[in-house]
Order: structure tokens, then C-alpha cells, then sequence
């Protein structure tokens, strides 16, 4: 299978790694990293590590441009990827620095507030 994967990988300290791979499988990336192949990689002080997440693209320009897209996220945005929560992505994009309180469909209606 030509092409490439983009994928996110949980780390012992609960941080997110997002990366490619020109691998036909991708098992074999995440066990080099596991076995912390690359004495320089990120993911070496950061094992064990397990595949949460990972997507198959055809062109490698396309994968590079997820991969980077990907890395430029905030964590919540990264865990509604995950979960496969592809309605919770735009809304999460429109989201300034500021934590939002929860996702709109998620909110109860509140009751107006008094005004003075």
C-alpha cells in the first residue's frame, strides 16, 4: 500500500506525539518507537507508548499536511479527532485561547439572568 500515515501516539506522561510514517504498516513505526530506535527522538524518554489514532493517505502531501495541521492543535481538539467526534472539530477550530465551558450541544439552556 503506497502512501503514507499520519498518526498520534499516548506517551507514559499522557502527552500526545503526532507523526508520519512512509510504512506499509504501521505497527512497525510505533515499535520503534517503542523500542526507542532513534536515540534522539522525542518519544524515547516518553515509553511506553501506544497508537490511539491513525489514518491512511494516499498522497504523502496529504499526510504531511494533516501532520503538520495535527501537531498545530490543542490537546481537546486532538481528543475529539481521536474519538471520532468530527462534528466537535469546527466548532473547537472557532475557539479562541480562552477554555471554552463545554460544547454548545452539550449545554443545558440557561435561565436569563436578572439585569439592573
Amino acid at each position: 500500500m503506497a502512501g503514507c500515515w499520519v498518526y498520534i501516539l499516548k506517551c507514559a506522561d499522557d502527552a500526545y506525539y503526532v507523526g508520519s510514517s512512509r510504512y506499509e504498516e504501521i505497527e512497525a513505526r510505533v515499535w520503534e518507537h517503542q523500542a526507542g530506535h532513534y536515540t534522539t527522538a522525542w518519544t524515547r524518554d516518553c515509553r511506553p507508548v501506544r497508537l490511539i489514532w491513525a489514518e491512511h493517505f494516499d498522497l504523502i502531501t496529504e499526510a504531511i499536511a494533516a501532520e503538520r495541521r495535527i501537531k498545530g492543535w490543542r490537546r481537546d481538539k486532538k481528543e475529539a479527532l481521536i474519538r471520532g467526534d468530527y462534528d466537535a472539530l469546527p466548532w473547537l477550530a472557532k475557539r479562541s485561547g480562552v477554555r471554552a465551558r463545554g460544547h454548545p450541544s452539550r449545554l443545558a439552556s440557561r435561565a436569563p439572568q436578572d439585569e439592573d
